[in-house]
Formats: structure tokens, C-alpha cells, sequence
């Protein structure tokens, strides 16, 4: 990459622009539906989003930008926020892009009027104190995380303007990207680790810039994001099949596939698409623990060392949940978009069930649930400094949880997650509502019902779960559907619509043993359909026969809750997601009858 001045780089009007030709966009995929088409209804995945919004709504705004006006001298009423966030902190102001950005995201989906007025109030009290210095970051002198916070501005305002409609940002963005020039370097460099300086990510900064360039038409945004793409670091080994992932740091560079996929969908190039689809191959064959999560101490391991299992009794900080989360489920959509394939539906929703629904809810005032903990007798605790990164990451993952469940494209839709919820799009220019009733993951049945404003003629996909060891039931309207239901597919129904037609899918959960590592092929989870089961108070050593751990008995009552005989006697077992304070252990070893 050729060497670039500040002074070339800020021009005259902010940047320097490149002659050359205008992207070719790929040919188009699936498409996600807007934010205001979805709507959750119920079951875990409404409740956590519900809570998620009420939480982030009565956040004190005084208290948010207390840093930022405490810098130019402005009156600052409220309390410190303490932990990262303060002047003195780790990464000051840091969450204040994305609080208005997963603002903003939850008004697009919910209407919620106050939603949008909150973001409105943080952008103009942000744009107040921008105005009286011109310095777009919290601390008088930039901090050292310039990249990763210019970022989070980005998208702030980014979707404060397209989501919220905040016209304050629209006109904000170009300024404060402006403004950060001069604090961020001239170039992109790679991020090994979690200890090893330098410790900012340039290279997350593409995707956003490229969001900017498509907001503004802007080419000097378009330019500056093809600037800091990793592409000789990272990118490029990639879509040569190198697996370049052991030794960096998790979140940063999964994140870093999203620039990745937003270069192939503005200029093109299979090299970019490549990229993510081996990235995902390598995340998913040499990296996951049973629940999805990856990067124990952030970090990717070296395939087939047997990182992973030695991991269960080095550490507690196995997965970074609210971040990483974020990052994998972006990741996901950009791959069902591009390919239309069920996997990566399959991959989200073994992370979003296991991981993120399994989070704390925070305290109100800095306490938010970090890591996954998979250590035997493990406990669900904050991180121990306030205000942490995956405040903000978990209000824009649960924001984007009606993202995650449905897709179209001109020939009908896509089903990719199943969640009680409703979806209404327009199906060859008839406005078309499907009603899907479930209380998946606590029972596979599963029921959609179509309504179309008069008849017609659509495709529904369904993905069917690659777990599934014997085979879905599908019928519409009571009787058989003669289609394929093969694992890891979705199954195609074509047909012409008619309001009140009913499609019921009915997906067997096996239990099945899975182990941490090839190094460790006895210490295994245990998975009930798409839920990871947690051992509830349970002896140490966890040992369970395969017998054991394949026949659990199912508790009365109580969905999703089994008893297990183990060498120490019966255990409770209960998902992930539904454990609160209590110690549990994730893994068993796994002994074999004589």
C-alpha cells in the first residue's frame, strides 16, 4: 500500500481522491428485510430484546456525555460513569456511537418514538461539545483507540440518520470523520492479540466508511475505506485458503470479515467473498467449542494442538459473548445474502441460542455480563471494571435480532431462525404476512401461517437444521409435503398462497456428545437440538457414561430440563441460556461401558 500524508489524505475538503472507475456491485443474493418488517413476538429471544430495550432506554443521557462535556468546559450534570468510559478510563466515551446506533435500530423496529427521540438527544449533545473544538473524541488528547472509536461514530451516526431520522448526524458524519483524520494513522496495520501493542484496529474501519460513502455519494468515504482493508495480512491468505486465524486477536478480526464482506457487496471481486466463506470454514472446523463460542482469552488457537480443551482449566475468559456474537451473526447474514445457503443459519443459531441469549442482564449502572465460562463449577459474573466494550455490542446484537430470522428474494422467502414472530413484505406486488407460532427451542414444532392479501404464488424456504440425525416433518394445510427436507438445506415449498394456509415443520432434537477438541475426544457437551445443556450444581469430576449422556429423562413440567445419571449421581441439566447464578459445569468426561 502506497504511502499517504495527512495533508494529501485531508486535502482541501477532507480527502484525497484516487481516479478510479466506479464499483461493480455483485450480482445480487437474498436480501435482508428492513428492521420495521419484522416483528418478535414471543418466546426467549422477544423477552431478552424487550429487557435489552428497556435497559438502554432509561440510561442517563446527562451521565453519557458528562466526559464529552467536561473536555470543553460545558456544564456537566450527572454522575461519572466510571470503569472504561471516564476521562481517566480505559477507552473514554467509547459507547456512545453505539448506544445511538442500537437505539436507533430498536426504533426502526418497534416504532418506539422515544427510542429515536433518546438517540436524536445524544447526537445533538455530542454535536455540542464537537462544535465548541472540532476534537470528535472524548478526551482532550485522542486516545489511543482512535480507529476503534472513530468506528463506533460512524455507525452511530450512520444509523441515527437512516434508521432514527436524525438529520443532525447525516450532516455530523462527514465532519467528525473529518475531524478523527489527523488522530488515526495514515494506514492499516494488522492487531495480533490481546497483549502485544499496538492495540488499534484501523482495519474495522472500511465497512462503516463504505455505509458513509453509500449514505453521501461521497467517493472521498469510498476511497478512504478501500485504504485501511487488511487485504496482505489477512484477506488475501484467506482467500487463498491459508489459515491465518491462530495467534490473533477473536473479536477484531472476525469483525474485520464484515469491511470484507462490505468490499465485495460495493466493488466486487470474488477475492473478498472468498475470504469470509474460508474464514467461516476454518472458525467453524478448527475453532468452536460445542456452544459456537471461539477465541478463549480472545485469542484463535493452533487447529488440532488441543488448545481448546486445555483451555477448560487455564481460563475462565472463554468467550468475549456480547462482542463476538456481534461480530459472528454479521458475519452470517453477509453469507446467507451471498450464497443462499442454510449453514450459516445453522452456525448463528447454534451462537445466538448458546452464547449472547445466555447473558446477564446488566445492573444499570456498568455491570454487563463479558465472558463465557467453561470451567467446571464456572459461575456467570460481570466483568470487573464497568461499562465494558460489550455494553454497546450487546444493545446493537439484540437491536439486530429481527435481522437474524428471514430473508427474500424475488421468488419468495427465506425462514432461517425459527422465534415466534411475524414478517409482512410484498411477494410479487401482493402485500403477503406470515405469522410463525413456535416455542422453539423449547419444542421443534413449528407453525407458519401465510396470509396474503389475495392469492399468490411464492416460494417459502425452511431451513432444515443440519444436527438433525432422523427426518423433519413437513405438511401444509394437515397433509405430507412431497419435498426434499435434507439436513443442512432448506426446503423449497412452491406453490400459489392463499390466506390462512398453514405450513407445520416438526424437527426431532437428538441428543448428541460433542467433543472440545481432537486432542480431547472424551471431554464433551452435550447438545439437545440447537441447545448446549449445562450440568446444574454438579459434582467435580463430571464423568457420564455415553449411555448416560445420551438418555437423559426429561423433568415434568419443565421444558428443556433433564436429570443425568453421573458417576457422582443424579445431575440437573438445563440450556445455557437459562442459567442465572448457580454453578454449572459445561463439559463432562465421558467414560465408555465395558
Amino acid at each position: 500500500m502506497p504511502e499517504l500524508s495527512r495533508r494529501t489524505f485531508l486535502g482541501v475538503a477532507g480527502f484525497a481522491v484516487t481516479a478510479r472507475s466506479a464499483p461493480s456491485r455483485p450480482t445480487a443474493g437474498l436480501r435482508e428485510f428492513t428492521y420495521a418488517q419484522v416483528k418478535l413476538t414471543d418466546g426467549p429471544i422477544a423477552a431478552m430484546y424487550r429487557r435489552v430495550h428497556a435497559h438502554f432506554l432509561a440510561l442517563d443521557e446527562d451521565r453519557l456525555l458528562k466526559v464529552y462535556r467536561q473536555r470543553v468546559g460545558m456544564p456537566a450534570p450527572g454522575r461519572d460513569m466510571g470503569g472504561w468510559y471516564d476521562a481517566g478510563g480505559f477507552v473514554p466515551g467509547h459507547l456512545i456511537g453505539q448506544f445511538i446506533s442500537g437505539l436507533s435500530r430498536i426504533h426502526a423496529n418497534t416504532g418506539d418514538a422515544e427510542a429515536a427521540a433518546k438517540a436524536r438527544r445524544l447526537v445533538q449533545g455530542y454535536g455540542a461539545t464537537f462544535e465548541r473544538d472540532g476534537n470528535p473524541y472524548a478526551s482532550p488528547k485522542a486516545s489511543t483507540w482512535a480507529c476503534y472509536i472513530l468506528d463506533k461514530y460512524e455507525i452511530g451516526l450512520l444509523d441515527a440518520a437512516s434508521l432514527a431520522g436524525v438529520e443532525e448526524a447525516r450532516a455530523l458524519l462527514p465532519r467528525v470523520i473529518a475531524a478523527a483524520v489527523p488522530h488515526i494513522p495514515d494506514h492499516t496495520f494488522d492487531r495480533i492479540g490481546v497483549q502485544n501493542p499496538p492495540y488499534d484496529e484501523p482495519y474495522v474501519l472500511p465497512e462503516n466508511l463504505f455505509g458513509t460513502y453509500e449514505l453521501t455519494g461521497d467517493k472521498r468515504f469510498l476511497e478512504m475505506a478501500r485504504r485501511y482493508l487488511l487485504d496482505r495480512d489477512f484477506f488475501n491468505p484467506l482467500a487463498q485458503g491459508r489459515n491465518v486465524l491462530p495467534g490473533k486477536h477473536g473479536y477484531s478480526h472476525i469483525i474485520a470479515l464484515s469491511s470484507a464482506a462490505k468490499a465485495y457487496q460495493v466493488l466486487g471481486g470474488e477475492k473478498y467473498l472468498r475470504a469470509i466463506r474460508n474464514a467461516w470454514d476454518m472458525l467453524e472446523t478448527t475453532q468452536q467449542f460445542a456452544s459456537g463460542a471461539w477465541a478463549p482469552q480472545e485469542k484463535f488457537v493452533e487447529p488440532g494442538s488441543g488448545e481448546l480443551g486445555a483451555s477448560l482449566t487455564a481460563t475462565g475468559d472463554h468467550f468475549e459473548t456480547p462482542c463476538c456474537f456481534y461480530a459472528h451473526a454479521k458475519l452470517a447474514r453477509y453469507l446467507t445474502r451471498f450464497t443462499g445457503q442454510a449453514r450459516y443459519g445453522d452456525g448463528l443459531e447454534r451462537v445466538l441460542f448458546n452464547t449472547i441469549l445466555g447473558a446477564l442482564d446488566p445492573d444499570g449502572d456498568g455491570g454487563y455480563f463479558y465472558y463465557s465460562d467453561y470451567q467446571a463449577g464456572a459461575r456467570k459474573r460481570y466483568y470487573q471494571r464497568k461499562w465494558p466494550c460489550c455494553a454497546g455490542t450487546l444493545l446493537q446484537s439484540v437491536a439486530d435480532y429481527p435481522l437474524n430470522l428471514y430473508f427474500h428474494d424475488g421468488r419468495g422467502i427465506y425462514v432461517n431462525l425459527y422465534s415466534a414472530s411475524e414478517v409482512r413484505w410484498s411477494a410479487r406486488g401482493v402485500p403477503v404476512r406470515i405469522v410463525q407460532r413456535t416455542a422453539y427451542p423449547e419444542s421443534g414444532h413449528i407453525e407458519l401461517r401465510v396470509e396474503p392479501e389475495r392469492p399468490a404464488e411464492f416460494a417459502v424456504h425452511l431451513r432444515i437444521p443440519g444436527w438433525l440425525e432422523r427426518p423433519a416433518e413437513l405438511s401444509v394445510n394437515g397433509k405430507p409435503a412431497r419435498v426434499k427436507t435434507d439436513p443442512g438445506q432448506f426446503a423449497v415449498l412452491s406453490r400459489r398462497w392463499r390466506n390462512g394456509d398453514t405450513i407445520e415443520l416438526h424437527l426431532p432434537f437428538p441428543f448428541r456428545s460433542v467433543p472440545v477438541d481432537g486432542r480431547h475426544p472424551d471431554t464433551v457437551a452435550v447438545m439437545y437440538g440447537p441447545v448446549m445443556l449445562t450440568a446444574i450444581e454438579p459434582p467435580n469430576p463430571l464423568r457420564a457414561s455415553s449411555r448416560a449422556l445420551a438418555r437423559m429423562t426429561p423433568v415434568t413440567g419443565k421444558p428443556l430440563e433433564f436429570d443425568c445419571r453421573t458417576e457422582g449421581g443424579a445431575v440437573r441439566m438445563r440450556p445455557f441460556y437459562q442459567v442465572q447464578r448457580e454453578p454449572y459445569s459445561t463439559y463432562f468426561e465421558r467414560t465408555r461401558e465395558a
